[in-house]
């Protein structure tokens, strides 16, 4: 599961299995006991995707850069590239606005 399109899909396959009628009580309280531990991570990676979301919005109103034109940084967690490539991210426009822009770090 590498994507919230992918957590969708397991998220209805987990809602699928706990109301397929042909569970025995055993094979259905499993069923429940995973969709709520599922549940429990997917809401925490949907609030994870909700900060990175947030941070982009707030990045690309306020711009990329000082009023001397310094870049300001992201924390780690925060900063973003070609998953598994160390090539920077051209950060203009992404959201449709924002200030100057220089390349990722």
């Amino acid at each position: 599961m590498n994507s919230l399109a992918d957590l969708n899909e397991y998220l209805f396959s987990a809602l699928d299995a706990i109301t397929n009628d042909d569970l025995s009580d055993e094979q259905l309280q499993r069923e429940i006991n995973k969709a709520q531990a599922v549940t429990k991570v997917a809401e925490t990676v949907i609030r994870n995707g909700e900060l990175a979301l947030k941070t982009m919005q707030l990045v690309n109103e306020y711009g990329y850069t000082t009023p001397d034109g310094d870049e300001v940084p992201l924390p780690g967690m925060l900063r973003y590239g070609l998953r598994g490539k160390d090539e920077p991210v051209e950060r203009k426009g992404l959201l449709g606005g924002g200030g100057e822009v220089a390349n990722a770090a």
